[in-house]
Formats: structure tokens, sequence, C-alpha cells
């Protein structure tokens, strides 16, 4: 189930005016700059414009559109999991003519008919970050291997407890979004245990936000004490944790351990707030992407397959039999 090959995958009702006002869509840069490029516009839809992570691909998507002289042309939903207001980015970016869509999915499931459209009228669709399910409902799928980012952080938590009896709260992403549905299942099999392991004593979704995060942490206290070890599915959600148990005194003897290796998650490693991180790469999707899109309008040749965009755990505290860099290495491969 875990194997990379065949990992990546995951497990309106809003008006069209909804729909629209959901999402912010602006052009970037100015066009093809001679060449083969022709004019050629490329898509890039985020599930936000607010989070780091989405910041960075953006910036590397504008840098690549620059470098193969093509026209960006970016949007991103109101809120993660706003389904809707990437529906209507889509259509937007099919009237403008665009030759391909970079989309990292709200929802991998209901986006899928809207991609299906593009990609029916001939557009290369590409997934970043996150994968559709069925995965081949885009031509590629550029993305960290999230059930490996999980792993990573599992095996490591396994390793730090040193056989001390697990008590686990999981602070989870939300339904139906695949990334969030890898990186849990990868951490349970990398600490070793199976859905529904009793020594999973809580599990909360935050929608990766920090304040969610800090309920969340705060609801698993009440329900259970004890709990000494916490995953969760990105820094802010790791952060908002910290928060709670800090308040209650509780910072230096919970493991907590995160995905995502932003600048403020691998300075909050340093800092000993988060034990350890599995750090992700988002400029390298959006310009390998970008790439892909760039190549298909010059010669027709079709981005396909997935396409592995590296993740490393940094900790300052390696375990045995963990591969690890420290927070000095992912100080110098940050975002954000």
């Amino acid at each position: 189930m875990l194997r990379r090959n065949r990992a990546i995958r995951a497990s309106v009702g809003f008006t069209a005016f909804a729909a629209v006002s959901a999402l912010t869509l602006t052009a970037c840069g100015s066009g093809a700059q001679g060449g083969s490029g022709g004019g050629t516009k490329v898509g890039l839809i985020t599930k936000t414009d607010t989070n780091p992570f989405f910041v960075k691909m953006k910036e590397g998507a504008e840098q690549a559109a620059k470098d193969n002289g093509i026209e960006l042309v970016s949007a991103a939903g109101k809120f993660d999991g706003d389904n809707a207001g990437q529906v209507a980015a889509i259509e937007n970016m099919l009237s403008s003519g665009v030759k391909g869509i970079l989309i990292t999915p709200n929802d991998s499931k209901a986006i899928v008919p809207a991609l299906a459209k593009a990609r029916a009228k001939g557009v290369l669709v590409i997934a970043l970050d996150s994968p559709t399910e069925p995965q081949d409902a885009t031509d590629a799928l550029f993305a960290t291997d999230n059930v490996k980012a999980g792993d990573l952080i599992g095996r490591y938590a396994k390793a730090a407890m040193a056989g001390k009896e697990a008590k686990i709260a999981t602070l989870d992403l939300a339904p139906g979004v695949a990334v969030g549905v890898q990186r849990h299942q990868g951490f349970l099999t990398g600490f070793g245990i199976a859905e529904g392991d009793p020594s999973v004593v809580c599990m909360q979704d935050t929608g990766g936000d920090q304040a969610k995060g800090q309920t969340a942490m705060e609801n698993c206290l009440q329900k259970s004490p004890n709990i000494n070890v916490v995953y969760t599915i990105n820094e802010p959600a790791a952060l908002g944790a910290y928060t709670a148990l800090k308040a209650r005194g509780l910072e230096r003897k919970v493991l907590v351990v995160s995905v995502d290796g932003g600048c403020i998650g691998t300075k909050a490693v340093k800092e000993g707030k988060i034990a350890a991180t599995s750090q992700q790469y988002p400029l390298q999707m959006a310009s390998q992407g970008v790439k892909a899109v760039a190549d298909f309008a010059k010669g027709g040749k079709r981005a396909s397959g997935y396409t592995d965009t590296g993740v490393t755990l940094i900790t300052d505290a390696a375990q045995p039999g963990v591969d690890a860099k420290d927070t000095a290495y992912g100080l110098e491969k940050c975002w954000g």
C-alpha cells in the first residue's frame, strides 16, 4: 500500500457568484519573450495564496515562466478546501487560452470533472504537491512522496520514544484531501502501527491552521492528558499544538513531529519546539511543472506519471537508523 509506485493516491454547493468570489486570479509577467513560446500561457492554481508553502510555489512558477518565455496566470482558493473556487479558476483559465494548468487540488475527488473538461480541450494538466483521486485524472504529478514524508517522522518518533509506551495525538488536515491522508498513513506505518491502534488516543482535523492546531491540541489534552507524542500535518498546526502544550507546562514532555520544512518550522525545530520535520521543496514542484508545460507548448510532448521532488528529515536530535539532516542544512533549503 505504501510503496512509491502505488502510494501516490488518496483517499457545487456554491452559486456561480460565490465560486468566483472565492478565488484570487492574477496574471504575472509579460508573456512570451519571442522564441518558440509564442504567447503561451500556463495557469497555476494553489489551495490558498496565504500559506508560505504556496507563496514559495508561486515564486518558483513565476521565475520558471520568465525563464521559459511564457506567461503565468495564477489563482488560489479562498481557503484550504475551497473546491468551488478552484473550479471557477479552471473555467477562467480555459477561457483565457492557457496551454497547461498546474493545480494543488483542494478536494482530490471533487475537482476531477473540471480537470477532465480541461484535458478534453487539449490542455496539459499537472497536479503539484497533492494528487487527485484517481491520480490519472491529471496528466502528471510533481510532488513530495507524502507517504515517505509521514513515514520518516513516524520512524523518527518511534526511535525517539526508545520503547516507552506511546499515547499519540494526530492533528490531521481535512477529509477528502489526499496529502493529509498520505502523511497520516505514512506516519502510522513508520511508527509501526495500523489505523485504529489503541495507542492513538486522539485524532483531530486542523485544516493545517495554527489556531485550529492549538484548539485541537487543547481538545486532545482534555480527552487524554497523558499524550506524549503528537503528529501534525504541517508546522503551523505543530506550533499551535506547542502553544497548547506550553500553557500546561508540557512542552518539554511531549514529542512533536511534523511535515513541511518551511523556514518558520525549521527554526522551531532548531529552538526545540518541534523535534523533527520532513522538509519538502515547493519551488521544485512549480518550476518543473512550468517547464513541462513550456516543453508541451514547444514540441507537443505531454508530461506523464509521477515525479518525486524530494523530502528530507530535519532534526538536531538524530535517532539511530533514521536518515536525517540537521537544522543548518534545513535552514539553507527552507522556504517562506
